[in-house]
């Protein structure tokens, strides 16, 4: 990122789920408050914030701030979709890394309508002519996965166990109990392949992080080596930025493989390097298409990696420890940074029953909209 360390000097976390007595502006500060205790900074502080939201409206993060007496610093509000999280790490991590300020909050939260994610980027014919991303585009991608990667039914039911299996031992997800192959591939249809138990549930939730240029006083120090935000590239028909979806004779490069690219390029790391992911896991299949555009595995082996059990928790490269999102639920403007957080226990071995052993180095991957997609890489040391 620069010659100037960047650290994650603190990390909090308000559960995913359902919380119909808090509203979202207590949700964000139960989150802050959590993140600026760990990392011993009080009032004054931190020199600039940072908040990621979609959903809630005008001025969330100054909303937050205000109702704990710290605002009077600049408070940047900002929307990139599911990746809401990952560009305000981005824009934070940049203002330290430049020398600009010592110190900075990030901070993300959604309260989600229940049901299919419905959204303004696209007119309101689309929805209505069935052409919504969530879930038709999700079934659409899952099905060319399976044509040119491999990937069967089976496959997609064994991402979602293995995810809710992890979610048992994260006391901040949404659901905890785990689940058979039997009982994924049984559940209710929603958009053929993908079963109820394939897609994530939108929900409520937030979570924050203090970055600052010298470490935080609980150790081992964390590193973000890089905090990239990339989006789509004109003349694509196959991303979630548009409602269409065919064949086509070249793709062009996903906002994941360009955010994926200059985030190792920063960091002068490879995916060899990585001791584990959390990937953007909006569906089964989206978890395995993250794992080939990342390029954890070859192009088209994504249904190889999960049959030899590559990420699973004792595996070569364990995907989504945390249970990704398909346990914890997404609040969009929060789980990238849920993510972050994740990865900085994982790396202070402070996981407790989800520990990755040996856990050096890790990646954290978000897709918003599938226009923007951020990727992330932390270390410890």
């Amino acid at each position: 990122m620069s010659a100037r360390p960047v650290y994650v000097a603190g990390v909090g976390i308000h559960p995913f789920g359902r919380f119909p007595d808090l509203d979202v502006t207590r949700l964000g500060m139960s989150a802050v408050r959590a993140a600026l205790a760990e990392a011993q900074v009080e009032r004054g502080g931190f020199q600039a914030a940072f908040c990621g939201t979609v959903y809630t409206g005008v001025a969330a993060g100054h909303k937050v701030l205000t109702a704990l007496g710290l605002s009077g610093v600049p408070i940047v509000n900002v929307e990139a979709g599911c990746a809401s999280g990952g560009a305000a790490l981005s824009l934070g991590a940049a203002q330290v890394a430049s020398g600009q300020r010592d110190t900075v909050l990030v901070f993300g939260m959604e309260k989600m309508p229940r049901g299919i994610i419905r959204s303004s980027f696209f007119p309101p014919w689309c929805e209505q002519a069935g052409l919504s991303p969530a879930p038709a585009y999700f079934a659409l991608r899952a099905r060319r996965l399976m044509q040119e990667s491999g990937v069967t039914r089976s496959h997609l039911a064994r991402v979602s166990v293995k995810n809710h299996r992890n979610g048992v031992d994260n006391p901040f997800a949404m659901y905890r109990k785990p689940c058979t192959e039997e009982e994924v591939l049984g559940a209710k249809m929603v958009c053929d392949p993908l079963t109820l138990f394939m897609l994530c549930s939108p929900n409520e939730g937030a979570a924050a992080v203090v970055l600052s240029a010298a470490p935080g006083p609980i150790g081992p120090p964390v590193r973000v080596l890089a905090a990239t935000v990339r989006s789509h590239l004109p003349g694509s028909a196959l991303g979630e930025h548009t409602p269409m979806s065919g064949l086509i004779g070249e793709d062009p490069p996903s906002p994941t493989e360009l955010a994926a690219k200059e985030a190792f390029e920063t960091a002068s790391l490879g995916p060899r390097d990585l001791d584990f992911v959390e990937v953007q896991d909006t569906d089964s299949g989206r978890e395995i298409l993250s794992i080939e555009e990342l390029g954890l595995c070859a192009r088209g082996g994504g249904g190889a990696f999960v049959e030899e059990g590559v990420g699973e928790r004792g595996g070569k490269l364990p995907v989504n420890p945390s249970g990704g999102l398909l346990s914890k639920g997404e609040p969009l403007g929060a789980s990238a940074l849920g993510q972050i957080v994740e990865l900085a226990w994982q790396l202070r071995g402070a996981a407790e029953k989800r520990q990755v052993d040996g856990a050096r180095t890790a990646l954290a991957h978000t897709v918003g909209r599938g226009a923007n997609a951020s990727v992330a890489i932390l270390q410890r040391g």
